[in-house]
């Protein structure tokens, strides 16, 4: 019970975080800044640039907006190109990503046996790690672009120095959702990767060893006979043994005339 919920809700945080990377492809002010407003025109106050992944933008105080779309693939800066494919990639990965968990998770009954469908639980989790990289990395490429020409000694005439804007960091909340997730999944299926120990009998049946103490064992009783009285097979003669009984005999009597 407890692998299936944490699995539900990994899913749902995978599921969440994936949506959130899905909307920034839409939303508007990737970047922004923002001119006059003080002490400038009468008429027009205050000005914002604004850009997202597919078109430039210019609003001004009267809320009236107008956008420049990007041209043509290969006419759009390639920077632009590389968080535009990073993305779609990482969106890619994540549909096969959520097939495999929806298929491998307990509270479905697809997928196969049990070993099948830890093993998808698994694969599933490490394409989301694959695509939650992918999706950073495109959001640093972004965010490294325009730090550089914000912090910038000198910029060339008409360059702006543009801010982060909200679609960037709901893009790395949703990076960190879809970590967390997958975290999620890999704990839920971790005996895939470390089985338990098992003890394996090599005779085939189980067998039991008793301690030892001190002379003590399970078959002779609380003490070892001593050796002396010990009788090695038939094949010593009756002649050696009555010898030996003797010589046990005449050491008793010779400590006895000692005391």
């Amino acid at each position: 019970m407890r692998k299936r919920l944490i699995q539900i809700f990994g899913f749902l945080i995978t599921s969440l975080g994936w949506f959130f990377v899905l909307c920034t492809m839409a939303m508007d002010y990737w970047r922004i800044t923002q001119l006059g407003g003080q002490g400038g025109s009468f008429i027009i106050k205050v000005a914002w640039y604004w850009s997202n992944l597919w078109k430039d933008c210019f609003t001004d105080s009267t809320a009236i907006t107008n956008c420049r779309d990007y041209p043509v693939l290969w006419s759009v800066a390639t920077y632009v190109q590389g968080v535009r494919g990073l993305l779609m990639c990482g969106l890619t990965i994540a549909f096969f990503a959520v097939v495999l968990c929806f298929v491998g998770m307990e509270c479905t009954y697809i997928g196969g046996s049990e070993a099948v469908k830890d093993k998808l639980v698994l694969s599933g989790a490490v394409f989301h790690f694959v695509g939650g990289l992918s999706d950073i990395a495109a959001y640093c490429l972004y965010i490294n672009r325009v730090a550089r020409t914000s912090f910038a000694a000198s910029l060339a005439p008409g360059v702006l120095r543009y801010d982060l804007g909200p679609p960037i960091f709901l893009g790395l909340v949703g990076c960190f959702l879809i970590y967390f997730g997958a975290v999620l999944y890999a704990v839920s299926v971790f005996r895939v990767i470390w089985p338990k120990s098992q003890v394996v009998n090599v005779y085939g049946t189980n067998t039991y060893a008793a301690p030892r103490y001190r002379g003590r064992s399970l078959y002779t009783g609380y003490y070892r006979p001593s050796r002396q009285y010990e009788y090695y097979g038939s094949g010593r003669s009756s002649s050696s043994k009555i010898s030996m009984l003797s010589r046990t005999t005449e050491k008793i009597s010779q400590r006895d005339a000692f005391v």
